[in-house]
């Protein structure tokens, strides 16, 4: 366990991210349609859901959780689905408000992202399906995509 830093420590030494702990919060795989599913030439349609969360577990420190669904459909039935939750705790302490968002909405899911790709992969093989590797994401892009989604929700709400 580490030491907590005192915020005149923080103050003093300025800005500070850590990666205190990456691991797996949440892991789920369902094969609904085996063996039958075996037995068809495998093409498959995969689809590919991303979410991301966080919550303010101490001052300054976040548990940021990366939500990754994987469907592989063969003609309209489920051949695998695989949920992976995958978190970390991060210290984030001396970043203005403008700085803090971003980096909880797109830094820190870029680091947790090869994890949960690697699990992702390693789930589908030990489930007797072809390798998947998941393409990498630009999780810039999709912050702020979700912000601009929070801001256009927000305008709606107002009218």
């Amino acid at each position: 366990m580490t030491e907590k830093p005192t915020e005149q420590a923080t103050e003093q030494q300025g800005p500070r991210f850590e990666i205190q702990r990456v691991y797996v919060k949440d892991l789920s795989f369902e094969t609904p349609n085996t063996p039958q599913v075996f037995l068809q030439e495998w093409q498959p349609e995969v689809s590919v859901d991303l979410g991301v969360s966080n919550t303010e577990i101490d001052k300054g420190v976040y548990e940021v959780i990366l939500s990754v669904t994987v469907t592989a459909k063969m003609k309209e039935k489920i051949a695998f689905l695989v949920e992976v939750k995958y978190a970390g705790i991060f210290v984030m302490m001396g970043f203005p408000d403008e700085q803090l968002k971003p980096m909880l909405g797109a830094l820190t899911p870029n680091i947790l992202f090869p994890y949960a790709r690697e699990t992702v992969s390693d789930v589908v093989t030990r489930g007797s399906f072809p390798q998947l590797l998941l393409a990498p994401v630009n999780f810039d892009a999709y912050y702020q995509q979700q912000q601009a989604q929070a801001e256009k929700t927000d305008d709606s709400t107002k009218h």
